[in-house]
């Protein structure tokens, strides 16, 4: 196996972004052999033949975690690189991040995440709590949100130019060898987006495989970009539940937590609607809770 890195680009919906990132791939300098492989998660709109990418197309729509399993059985190198989307990269990005990671292999290795507006996305994060999604659940705190970084599980180290190793590292861009991946059986798929690189990472570490953040080397992300806000939202949920069921942190604790904190939203948004905001209480309420119920059993 020569060296090299396998791109993996889960995609579904609007091809025009992937294929953006594609160009901005194949005019990669100063990096290893890429070889470019496009996922594509029985989208409706199917992803084009392109000259230098392989194309895979699954039969059934799995989300990210079975999307990029699917990318990943066709890796030829020795370095994996999942991306999403939805990246705005430099022509020199892939070989920044290869140089900043290659004295930590092996590990997981991401950049540091911004958005379109040059705020950073937290891309280290702290493995999760019940307390973290309670604290994101709760209305009244979402004006303080933005200072309740730690309080959510961000991982408040991880700053431009600062190299810390973490608990975790968001999906959106990590690179870790391929046999590694291979070895835990890649994405648990029970997770249909949400949560599967926590659960990846948390498995590696049981292995001394460590999760490091390399904060000299920045991607735009923009993010949310593939669903709408209420679909996102119960997938995050439900994955949430699945993750605490899975590693025996008391699912049943978590989803009685998250109903507390939505009577907490309920008497907060009445008296909202008292003062003449347009909110809506008991439909918001009921909308929580259908989040946080139990699926359907198959």
């Amino acid at each position: 196996m020569t060296d090299g890195i396998s791109v993996v680009i889960p995609h579904y919906g609007n091809p025009v972004p992937t294929l953006d990132l594609i160009s901005q791939l194949q005019k990669q300098a100063d990096a290893p052999p890429l070889q470019l492989i496009v996922s594509d998660d029985c989208s409706p709109e199917a992803f084009p033949a392109t000259d230098g990418v392989t194309v895979v197309r699954r039969e059934a729509n799995g989300g990210f975690g079975a999307a990029v399993n699917t990318g990943a059985a066709e890796a030829e190198f020795p370095l994996l690189l999942i991306l999403n989307s939805d990246l705005e990269i430099t022509d020199r990005f892939v070989g920044e991040l290869w140089r900043a990671a290659r004295p930590w292999q092996p590990a997981v290795c991401a950049p540091m995440l911004v958005g379109h507006d040059g705020a950073t996305q937290w891309a280290g994060r702290h493995f999760p709590r019940h307390r973290h999604h309670i604290v994101e659940w709760l209305t009244p705190l979402a004006r303080l949100r933005p200072r309740l970084h730690e309080a959510v599980g961000h991982d408040t180290r991880c700053i431009a130019g600062a190299t810390v190793a973490v608990d975790w590292l968001v999906g959106a861009v990590l690179l870790l060898p391929t046999d590694l991946f291979r070895s835990v059986g890649g994405f648990d798929e029970r997770y249909f987006m949400n949560s599967e690189e926590v659960d990846l990472q948390r498995q590696l570490r049981e292995r001394r495989v460590p999760s490091i953040f390399l904060g000299d080397v920045v991607v735009r992300h923009e993010g949310g970009g593939s669903s709408d806000d209420a679909r996102r939202v119960r997938w995050v949920t439900q994955a949430r539940l699945k993750y605490a069921a899975k590693w025996h942190e008391h699912p049943g604790l978590l989803r009685f937590g998250l109903r507390a904190a939505s009577v907490v939203n309920l008497a907060f948004n009445t008296g909202r609607r008292a003062l003449g905001r347009d909110v809506a209480p008991v439909q918001t309420f009921r909308r929580e809770l259908s989040f946080i119920a139990p699926e359907p059993t198959p």
